[in-house]
């Protein structure tokens, strides 16, 4: 089923939006930059959400491989996990990570229309939530387009906050905030320090919480991604545990033609032990796992750019 629905009596109208990052000085490039981005997005959101995606995935196809590092990156991570893949496999792989990347700038241009072409499966699951005012938080990764996963929540009646990252440039970042708002909550919380007190704020205000967890952090807990020690933040585990609310896996798949199917899946469990430490360390090992099964189903959807693992360990 379609979750085409966007209230303009909205739950969150008078919610305002979070600052731009405010740690960093504005430069002269920032602005380069953000006149760029406007125009970008100005030309993008003139073309129908298809051709501006196409066009994306396919420069991106053709530049992305020319940045050295970041390519190598990418086959150093595919290495790690497929040890017996050859380079051109993993060539291959890489070229749909660019194209996806691309398809989801071009689409972002089209952000409003994202949650009209994604299909839900098991949406009896999400519906329960929703209907029973239940908060949860649910948890996904960089695939396919990954804004579709917040915009169908948030058209589908979930009251949510999402957690983001925040843009390095912060004429940008505000921008995206404002385009986001327009079909994801307003309720927007920036990940680290700065928006640790806003994810408690949310959920005792009965908000179900939105978050992608399988980024590096540096500061997080090492617990095993596809067979492999990788940095992961703790706090959705850690969250789920002491608020005692379902921890729900979204798998988010690109299909042809800008669309998309959503799977809400069934909440991961522990046995727990009543030690909060352990007990978080093995509900994001748990994540982890989920994640890791996305990922291996479509890799050629997964942001293999970043690095996910410590040096020593890949590359």
């Amino acid at each position: 089923m379609n979750s085409t629905t966007f209230d303009a009596d909205r739950w969150d109208a008078d919610i305002p939006l979070p600052e731009a990052r405010t740690n960093r000085p504005t430069t002269f490039m920032h602005k380069v930059e953000n006149s760029i981005a406007q125009g970008l997005l100005a030309l993008l959101g003139r073309m129908p959400i298809e051709k501006a995606a196409k066009r994306m995935g396919g420069l991106m196809v053709g530049l992305g491989p020319m940045l050295r590092p970041v390519q190598k990156r990418g086959h150093d991570n595919l290495s790690l996990i497929y040890p017996d893949m050859t380079q051109a496999e993993r060539a291959a792989i890489l070229r749909g990570v660019w194209r996806n990347l691309g398809m989801t700038v071009g689409e972002f241009a089209h952000v409003t229309e994202l949650a009209e072409r994604t299909t839900i499966i098991h949406e009896e699951r999400l519906r329960h939530y929703i209907e029973n005012d239940q908060k949860a938080i649910f948890f996904s990764a960089h695939m396919g387009n990954w804004e579709a996963m917040p915009a169908t929540l948030f058209a589908s009646g979930l009251k949510n906050a999402i957690v983001y990252r925040a843009a390095n440039n912060p004429i940008v970042d505000a921008e995206i905030i404002k385009r986001r708002s327009q079909a994801i909550s307003r309720r927007q919380i920036p990940k680290g320090k700065r928006g640790a007190r806003d994810l408690v704020k949310a959920l005792n205000e009965g908000l179900s919480l939105c978050m992608l967890t399988d980024q590096k952090l540096n500061d997080g807990i090492s617990v095993p991604l596809l067979g492999h020690p990788a940095m992961t933040t703790p706090a959705a585990a850690r969250l789920a545990l002491r608020e005692d609310i379902p921890f729900v896996p979204i798998q988010l798949v690109r299909e042809p033609g800008s669309r998309f199917v959503m799977t809400v899946h069934e909440p991961v469990s522990i046995e727990k032990t009543g030690d909060i430490k352990v007990d978080t360390e093995t509900l994001t090992a748990a994540m982890n796992e989920k994640i890791g099964e996305f990922i291996l189903e479509r890799p050629d959807q997964w942001l293999w750019l970043h690095r996910r693992w410590p040096k020593k360990v890949a590359g």
